[in-house]
């Protein structure tokens, strides 16, 4: 069985003013959104808003491997990303996980809420 090297990327963009904001923003209205979803090997790229702090905004970034990344880097989308985090005065705090394969422990499994077993 061929080992799955899905990697995600969490990127914590941080601003004043509401710059981190307006950053999502404009990558969801320039359409650099839906091109990064479309790229070869991404998984997810979604944005979070923090309830407890205005001014940082998380981006969920999934991709099949390195070697997606390293493409997705490479690419003009990104030179348009660095603009535009420069536009904002954003600063970055970034971390990487690594696709667990063995799943959820059973253990575990009993603080998952799962559908249909909800309470009314």
């Amino acid at each position: 069985m061929k080992k799955n090297n899905a990697i995600t990327v969490h990127i914590y963009y941080t601003g004043e003013n509401g710059s981190a904001k307006a950053f999502v923003k404009e990558m969801l209205t320039s359409g650099l959104v839906d091109e990064i979803r479309k790229e070869k090997g991404n998984r997810c790229y979604e944005y979070f808003f923090s309830v407890e702090d205005e001014e940082t905004v998380l981006l969920v970034d999934s991709w099949d491997n390195q070697e997606a990344i390293d493409l997705h880097h490479s690419s003009s989308i990104m030179g348009q990303i660095m603009e535009l985090r420069i536009k904002y005065h954003l600063h970055m705090k970034v971390e990487r996980y690594f696709l667990d394969e063995t799943g959820i422990p059973k253990e575990d499994q009993k603080f998952v809420q799962k559908k249909g077993l909800l309470r009314k």
